[in-house]
């Protein structure tokens, strides 16, 4: 995760936000992360992934929609 030019691989993305790599690639096809491939690589710049936490930020007041975690764990 030290390079210096701010690419991540997906790995190293994955284990920083917390969530497995399929999730990963779910947020990637669905476009809400930037993603680049060279060759049979993708990589992730930094930047994106700080822009991506910040658009999930949760505003104070904000109501949380819990049908879906309901609907998982019934």
């Amino acid at each position: 995760m030290d390079d210096p030019n701010g690419w991540m691989s997906t790995a190293e993305v994955a284990d920083y936000l917390g969530v497995q790599s399929r999730t990963l690639y779910r947020f990637i096809d669905e476009g809400r992360l930037p993603a680049y491939r060279f060759g049979r690589v993708i990589r992730v710049k930094r930047h994106d992934v700080e822009l991506f936490i910040q658009s999930c930020r949760i505003e104070p007041g904000t109501r949380i929609e819990t049908s879906s975690i309901s609907s998982t764990t019934a």
